[in-house]
Order: structure tokens, then C-alpha cells, then sequence
């Protein structure tokens, strides 16, 4: 497989108007247009179009979305389009995160607390490790992409290349080695560890699921091999390899004693300006640590928050952008940012937060100045790191619009209106007709049209504004003899998945919740979306929310939305003159075409109950606990490698990443 070229492998070929958008954006791309937005409906194939994309412009690409959930969806849809190539994933690391705060109105000082996923700090080191070995990828990445992660040159500088027949002293490679943040260990396999024994030095990469042994003849290597680390077999061997440091935030010795001294100085400015103000107690609490810091930093190279020196290390000018996942990628990169509706405010309002958290803790004496320097990119910033852009969302923000008219403005063949549209759906499925009722008597018509669906075998979804009142509906609807959910930000992310999937199969008719039901579902079996409160005006009832709602009907022959208000309301109006216009297009393809809608049939497995179907020998379907599945595996992993049954454990391994994702 050629690394320098992407290769998309589908069924599918492009349809509707799939072709047309590719047309268009590559036309834009290779015309030099910085941005443009694709604007396709739910359910268009989105995806497919972004890799028909990907293919055929053939340069590394960072995908954006606004979620980890998101994220990891499009991660592996990109991994089955593009098996050949390399799809990584990152997001933020932690399973919990409490930042480090302080409340002066109370005096109370909150310590960093987190727990850190090694799966997914994994993938993190393995999307800069693809970064700088090869063209080919794509890496499917949350909003917190945007944070600081280390200068990338001297990631890259400090990489250890190992070659067959290299002079070299063991002594020596084990000193780099913990230079770039390697632990010795010698009892147990860790990713970012080493082991000595004897002339043998092996090495688990943090980025890496496989051990690669050095082998020594005097000083000079002899063999490389790769091994499996719960089996210790032999695999194959290698002529060369890249050790990547164990850390994002890493750098030589003579840039960290330079970084010290800066610090230093920095502490002595702000100590005399806090004993000049007499905040004594604020001077002695920040001296303390920060020489404690210091100190570690001089003994091991590594202190606990070393990322709030980061302007230092990395020789970086006050109130400069800090180095991100951006700036791994070469500077003709392509961006596409997903959602972009919902992405885009996420990124900008990052900083803002955390700006003002950061300002506490420097102004009573908890961190440096220069602390406030780590931090995400503010939107200027974000800007100029950005080459090529699309923005993909079947509800745009005026600032793509506007943005993308103004770069594509003058091109030949392009939408006067600078956006893209994607409208026509591979399955010919027309978007919901609308209607609007009056909310007099509507929890009586809500209950009648529900039971036309449960008839049909069809499900519903109802949209209220506050949990009160879809716990409360939830509870009529039950006492009215439906099988019915409600489902709002209280519900674990692994309950509402199995809500969801329920909903599907028929163990509910009717799941009623709030603005959660509004990005990313896919329902097919739903026919009916039910809006209570529809004329008051907000957030949950603007038209990219509306169009979003109605979206999740579009899957379905039978699509309707019905609106319940006293008035209709521009944002309702704008919402229900798109629909409908996006309706008409799609109604007069189909006729032109002579073509009919084609119901979307689609496997209700979650990923759990799929993994339960591709093990069923170990007799593990009845157990409904995410972790006790895991832990069961796992042992049944193990087993395999005993066994040397390579294949299967390797097989497991990989479910078992895919339930701790989602865990």
C-alpha cells in the first residue's frame, strides 16, 4: 500500500446529488477557496461525500466534531471507507476531569483531580505518531484538539531511530530513552516502559500495542523484533524503528535548563509584586510550589502540571498561540469541521472559560502568570492555523455561510450562494411534511396520534422543554397504557444507548426528551416527532434547532412533525419554509427520475450486543454489566494467548478498546 495516497473503498458510488457536491467542493479546493460549506440533510451520506474528498485532494486531514461520541462514530465510518489507510482518534483523555480552581468568596482551593484513560491517551500518541511517519491520514478529533499539547519539532527531534547493526552502548539507549519519558520496569509490560535484561533492552511504545525488543552483540544491535506482550512471542523482525517520546510535552535538556531559569525569574517579578501589595500569604503559597515544581522538573524532567509552564519550555513569546494537534499536520492540510453549527461556538468559547479560571488562581498566588498562556487557541488563532476548510451541517451559521461566499466568490461553476447543497438522499426519502396544532387539548391528541403509530409499528419521539415536563408526560403516557421513556442529561450515556436501542426494537413506543434528541440519532423506525411548546422562542426552539429535530423524521416513508403553539414564530417559520423547500427538490428529483423512497432498513445491534453475537461461544449473553463483560473477556484474552491463539486474543483485544470507549 502506497503511504502516500489515501484509497476509499466502498460499495457505493456517488448519487443523487452526491456527485454534483463533490464537483463542487473539489472544483473550490483546487481553485484556492479557504472555505466552504457542504449543507446536507440528515441522512444525504455526508460522510461519503467528506471521502470522496479526502480521496481525490489526497493530503492529511483533521476531522472536528463537537462530541467524544460523535467523534468515535465518524472514526469508524472513515476506518471501514478507508481500511488501507491510517484513521486515528483523538479526543481528551480523561474519564473524569476536575480542573484545578479556586473560589475566593469561600477561600476554596480545588486540586487537579483526574482519571486518565490509557486506551484513549493511546490513540493520542498514536494520531502525532501517523502525523510525522505518513501522508495518508485522517484524525477524527473532538474540540479539544484546540488545547495545548507541545512543540511538535521537538517531538519529532527527539524521536530514537533504532537500525540493525548500529554501533551503540546499552547505557546509551537506556539514558535516551528516559530522556524522552520512558519508566524502567522490569516486571511488568506498561505502555511508555522499558525492560533491561541482560543485553536485551524491549520497549512498549505508548502508542503502540506490541513490544519491540533490541537485541545487543557488544554495542552493536543484532536483531529487532516485535513481541507480543501478553504472550512474549517472537513476531516479525525489523531492520528499523522510531521510538516517539512517551509525552507530548517533552524537550532537551538544554531547552529545559533555559525554561528553569525562566521561571525563575518569572517567580522573583511576581513574589516581589505580591510583597509589594503585602498579600504575604498568596507570596508563600506560590513560592512553595513552584519551587517544588522546579525541583522536580531538575531531578526527573517531568512535574505534575507541567503543561502550565508551557510558554517556557517551549521558548514562546507572553500571550502566544501554544502549539496544538493543529500544528503536527503540514501546513496544506485539509480541515473539515462537522456539525460546524454546534463546533464552531464550542471553540469559540473555550477560552473564554478557561481564561477566567486561570486569572483566579495567578491573582491568589496558585500559578505563575505565564500559567494563563496554557490554554486552548482563541478564534483568531484557530483561524490562521487553518488552511482549507469545509463545514458541514444541515444547519450552517451565518458565519460559514458568509465566510464561504466571500472565498468561493468569482468561481466558475460554483453556487452563486457560496454553499454547497446536499439534499437528495441515497434511499429517495423525503423530508417531513410539518403541521402546526393548537396546544389546547394537545395531551389528548398527542395520546391519539401516538396510537396510530403503535398501530403501524411505528415509534415516536416527543420534544419538550424541561425535564419536569418530560418526566411528568412520561408518567401520563405510562398510566395511558404506552410503553414509554423519558430520556434528558440525568441519563448515563450507556442508558440512553440502550433507551435508544429499545426504542428501536420495539420495547418502547414512545421516548419523550429534550433538546439531547437533537444531533447524531439515527432512527429509522420513527415516524413521528411531536413538539410541545413549539412558540417559545430560545435556544432549543431557534430554526437550526427545529431543522435538526424535524431532521430525525426524515428517516422514515411515513416522516411527519406536528408543533404544537399558539402562534407560529419566525424561528418556526423559517424552519417550515426550508423543510419545505428542501421537500419540493427532493419530491420533483424523484418524479424527474421516476424513482420511489426506499424505507432504510437498518441493524438495530448496539455495539455491545454485537460483540456478544461475535463471541457467542463463551457464553457471556447474559450479562448486561459493561464492566463485568470486560473484565470477562479480558480473561478469555488471556486464555487465547496462552493458547498462542493469536488471532483471537488480538480480536478481543480490540472489542475489549471498544467497550472501555464507550464505558
Amino acid at each position: 500500500m502506497d503511504k502516500n495516497k489515501f484509497e476509499l473503498i466502498s460499495d457505493f458510488k456517488p448519487e443523487g446529488d452526491q456527485p454534483k457536491a463533490i464537483e463542487y467542493l473539489l472544483n473550490g479546493i483546487r481553485s484556492g477557496a479557504k472555505n466552504q460549506t457542504l449543507m446536507g440533510v440528515t441522512g444525504s451520506g455526508k460522510t461519503f461525500v467528506m471521502s470522496n474528498i479526502i480521496q481525490n485532494i489526497n493530503k492529511p486531514t483533521l476531522v472536528i466534531a463537537h462530541n467524544k461520541t460523535l467523534a468515535a462514530q465518524l472514526a469508524s465510518e472513515f476506518r471501514n471507507f478507508f481500511p488501507n489507510n491510517l484513521v486515528a482518534y483523538f479526543v481528551s483523555y480523561y474519564d473524569y476531569y476536575q480542573p484545578e480552581a479556586y473560589i475566593p468568596t469561600r477561600d476554596l482551593y480545588i486540586e487537579k483531580e483526574t482519571q486518565i484513560n490509557e486506551e484513549i491517551e493511546q490513540y493520542r500518541n498514536k494520531a502525532t505518531q501517523y502525523l510525522l511517519t505518513r501522508n495518508d491520514v485522517i484524525i477524527v478529533a473532538s474540540v479539544s484538539c484546540i488545547y495545548g499539547l507541545g512543540d511538535p519539532s521537538e517531538y519529532e527531534e527527539l524521536a530514537i531511530k533504532i537500525s540493525l547493526n548500529t554501533n551503540i552502548k546499552r547505557n546509551t539507549l537506556i539514558d535516551s530513552l528516559l530522556q524522552i519519558q520512558y519508566e524502567r520496569n522490569d516486571f511488568e509490560y506498561k505502555r511508555g516502559t522499558f525492560s533491561v535484561k541482560g543485553d536485551i533492552i524491549e520497549i512498549f511504545p505508548q502508542y503502540e500495542d506490541d513490544v519491540i525488543r533490541i537485541e545487543f552483540f557488544g554495542d552493536i544491535i543484532e536483531k529487532i523484533r516485535i513481541i507480543n506482550p501478553f504472550t512474549r512471542n517472537r513476531g516479525e523482525e525489523r531492520s528499523d524503528v522510531y521510538i516517539f517520546p512517551a509525552k507530548h510535552y517533552i524537550v532537551k535538556q538544554e531547552k529545559l535548563n533555559i525554561a528553569i531559569n525562566a521561571i525563575e525569574e518569572e517567580l522573583k517579578e511576581r513574589l516581589d509584586y505580591f510583597r509589594k501589595m503585602d498579600m504575604l500569604v498568596e507570596a508563600k503559597r506560590l513560592e512553595q510550589k513552584v519551587r517544588f515544581d522546579i525541583e522536580m522538573i531538575q531531578e526527573v524532567g517531568y512535574c505534575q502540571g507541567i503543561e502550565n509552564y508551557s510558554r517556557h519550555i517551549e521558548g514562546r513569546a507572553k500571550g502566544s498561540a501554544p502549539f496544538t494537534l493543529m500544528d503536527f499536520f503540514p501546513k496544506d492540510y485539509l480541515l473539515i469541521i462537522d456539525e460546524s453549527h454546534i463546533t464552531l461556538p464550542q471553540i469559540r468559547g473555550m477560552h473564554r472559560g478557561d481564561f477566567q479560571r486561570k486569572k483566579t488562581l495567578v491573582d491568589y498566588g496558585f500559578r505563575l502568570p505565564s500559567a494563563i498562556d496554557n490554554r486552548p487557541l482563541n478564534f483568531e488563532e484557530f483561524r490562521k492555523k487553518i488552511n482549507t476548510v469545509m463545514y458541514v451541517s444541515a444547519t450552517p451559521n451565518e458565519y460559514e455561510i458568509e465566510i464561504s461566499k466571500e472565498s468561493t466568490k468569482g468561481l466558475d461553476n460554483y453556487p452563486e450562494n457560496g454553499i454547497v447543497e446536499q439534499i437528495i438522499r441515497p434511499t429517495k426519502l423525503l423530508d417531513p411534511e410539518i403541521e402546526v396544532r393548537k396546544t389546547e387539548g394537545q395531551i389528548e391528541d398527542i395520546k391519539k396520534e401516538v396510537l396510530k403509530r403503535v398501530k403501524k409499528n411505528e415509534r415516536t419521539i416527543i420534544i419538550t422543554l424541561t425535564k419536569k415536563m418530560s418526566e411528568e408526560l412520561n408518567k401520563y403516557m405510562i398510566e395511558q397504557g404506552f410503553n414509554s421513556q423519558y430520556i434528558h442529561s440525568d441519563i448515563k450515556t450507556i442508558e440512553r444507548t440502550e433507551i435508544l436501542r429499545d426504542l428501536r426494537l420495539g420495547n418502547y413506543d414512545v421516548i419523550i426528551g429534550i433538546n439531547l434528541l437533537r444531533e447524531g440519532l439515527d432512527l429509522p423506525e420513527v415516524s413521528l416527532i411531536l413538539i410541545v411548546d413549539a412558540d417559545k422562542e430560545g435556544f432549543l426552539r431557534s430554526k437550526q434547532a427545529f431543522i435538526q429535530i424535524i431532521g430525525r423524521a426524515a428517516r422514515h416513508q411515513n416522516g411527519r412533525v406536528i408543533m404544537y403553539a399558539e402562534k407560529i414564530t419566525e424561528s418556526m417559520k423559517n424552519a417550515i419554509e426550508e423543510t419545505n423547500r428542501r421537500r419540493q427538490i427532493q419530491l420533483n428529483y424523484n418524479i424527474k427520475h421516476n424513482v420511489s423512497p426506499i424505507g432504510i432498513k437498518k441493524s438495530i445491534d448496539t455495539q455491545i450486543e454485537r460483540i456478544k453475537k461475535d463471541n457467542e461461544n463463551l457464553n457471556i449473553n447474559e450479562i448486561s454489566d459493561t464492566k463485568e463483560l470486560i473484565k470477562n473477556l479480558t480473561k478469555q484474552m488471556n486464555e487465547y494467548a496462552k493458547k498462542m491463539q493469536f488471532e483471537k486474543a488480538a480480536k478481543l483485544r480490540d472489542q475489549i478498546k471498544e467497550l472501555k470507549l464507550i464505558s
